[in-house]
């Protein structure tokens, strides 16, 4: 004798306590997984230590600084030449003599300018000609240095092509540029590139014949995917921490290295911090004119330190393995 479930006695239908299962192949094939942000990772990784905070706040104070206050502090290098009494005053001596103001808290300097507002307006230049620099050599040379080391044909022509330039000595070569070609802003982001990015791409080249052998690459030629994409899809996104690491260490050089060339005669005709470095030099040894030599360096030493550290650890972060 067959025996039969009472339902009224639970309340429930048989509706309700069956479901039809339907089969479907669409569905069997979904991957259940948490959803992972590449990026959102990175910035938890790199916000968790509290010194990434204390280095952020002080780059955006010195960048407010640096683009936002020369805004809207008007600054004239030669408004004060004529007064004689206004030339190299100590921050004491200026705030006396104009009363209280920011731009007289680090003095005056040799055509009576506040030494404060210089720094700011000279650090814009400095600042705006390193991170261009930068950027057109990092991009140039990672996407030719990713080509390069992939390719063993392009590779053979390549190596030739950076013997041949790599010989000829960087700081002559953006001498005669500046020499030959008028000493503006341009003139200089072209002298700085024009073989700068070689540099960038014999790095990424080393990196990318490290990886180019792996499976998923192997695979990827034999499926005849174009050596482009397979250097822009397979093997740049594996380089990421790479290249922001030295990124990082692109834009503090391209500050030092403008600090340099101006103190030696070959910067900007534009007032820079290397500039104010190299005409403040004679004031070391003056009594009290200190501040007008020890604030460009300060300023343009702490720009490339908080850069630096920023961009270092912003490139551990990017590492996957910083993910866990």
């Amino acid at each position: 004798m067959e025996n039969k479930i009472d339902l009224s006695k639970h309340g429930l239908s048989e509706e309700e306590l069956f479901t039809i299962v339907t089969h479907d192949e669409t569905e069997s094939e979904k991957i259940t997984a948490p959803r992972y942000s590449y990026w959102r990772s990175v910035f938890r990784v790199f916000f968790r230590k509290k010194i990434n905070w204390i280095v952020l706040g002080i780059l955006l104070v010195l960048l407010l600084f640096t683009y936002i206050y020369p805004r809207f502090v008007p600054f004239d290098r030669f408004a004060n030449v004529t007064d004689s009494t206004s030339k190299h005053l100590q921050p004491k001596a200026a705030i006396e003599k104009y009363g209280f103001s920011l731009s007289y808290i680090l003095g005056t300097g040799a055509s009576g300018e506040p030494t404060f507002d210089a720094v700011w307006y000279g650090s814009k230049i400095s600042l705006s000609l390193a991170i261009v620099c930068a950027a057109i050599n990092m991009v140039i040379g990672v996407l030719v240095g990713a080509v390069w080391g992939y390719s063993k044909k392009i590779d053979l022509i390549m190596v030739e092509v950076r013997n041949i330039i790599a010989n000829i000595p960087y700081e002559l070569l953006i001498a005669v540029m500046v020499l030959v070609l008028t000493r503006g802003f341009w003139t200089m982001v072209f002298a700085l590139t024009v073989t700068g990015w070689l540099g960038v791409a014999a790095f990424i080249r080393t990196q990318v014949i490290i990886i180019r052998d792996r499976e998923y690459n192997l695979a990827s030629r034999c499926l005849g995917t174009p050596i482009g994409r397979i250097a822009t899809k397979n093997i740049l996104p594996f380089m990421t921490s790479v290249i922001v690491t030295y990124a990082a260490l692109e834009i503090p050089a391209y500050i030092g290295f403008e600090v340099f060339l101006s103190y030696i005669g070959l910067g900007l005709s534009d007032l820079t911090l290397g500039k104010m470095i190299s005409e403040a030099q004679g004031s070391m040894v003056v009594p009290g004119w200190g501040f007008e030599f020890w604030s460009p360096v300060a300023i343009s030493a702490i720009l490339s330190i908080v850069l630096f550290v920023v961009g270092q650890n912003l490139g551990d972060a990017s590492d996957p393995r910083t993910h866990m």
